[in-house]
């Protein structure tokens, strides 16, 4: 009875709230980004893997690549994102996730990502790549090659 009471009042185990006790976000949380709102019209970044339906991708851009400036462009949109992949995982803590490291993606925001991306960035998007993070443009493809170095 009193653990009904507690998961009635939100507490106990189980899927209770996301806000730990107390009401306020705890600031070890690590970023989120947005998750697809559809099973429709889904898109990858083609640079982390990112997966988000292509509006919001127009509405918010890529919450990992930023300087892609996707927001309000279709264009760069279509360009920088790609239809095609395979597999989508959640990762929850890209910091302690064996798939983030897999993946390559210990410093992305918690999200869906996919496995593999089918499509390339245009040179001019490739050099951005280098010029903002440091890191050579690497692509996760079907044989595995990880997304980010």
């Amino acid at each position: 009875q009193q653990q009904q009471q507690q998961q009635e009042e939100g507490g106990g185990e189980g899927f209770g709230s996301v806000v730990p006790e107390g009401g306020a976000q705890d600031d070890q949380s690590p970023p989120v980004a947005e998750t697809p709102d559809s099973l429709t019209n889904l898109r990858a970044c083609k640079r982390c893997g990112l997966v988000k339906a292509v509006n919001q991708f127009y509405d918010n851009g890529c919450e990992n690549c930023p300087f892609f400036d996707m927001v309000e462009d279709m264009p760069v949109v279509m360009e920088c994102t790609s239809g095609f992949y395979g597999g989508i995982v959640s990762i929850i803590e890209p910091g302690e996730s064996w798939m983030a490291k897999f993946l390559q993606l210990k410093e992305a925001k918690a999200g869906c990502y996919a496995m593999s991306i089918t499509g390339t960035l245009k040179h001019e998007y490739m050099e951005l790549v280098e010029s903002r993070t440091g890191n050579r443009y690497v692509r996760c493809t079907e044989d595995g090659v990880p997304p980010m170095p």
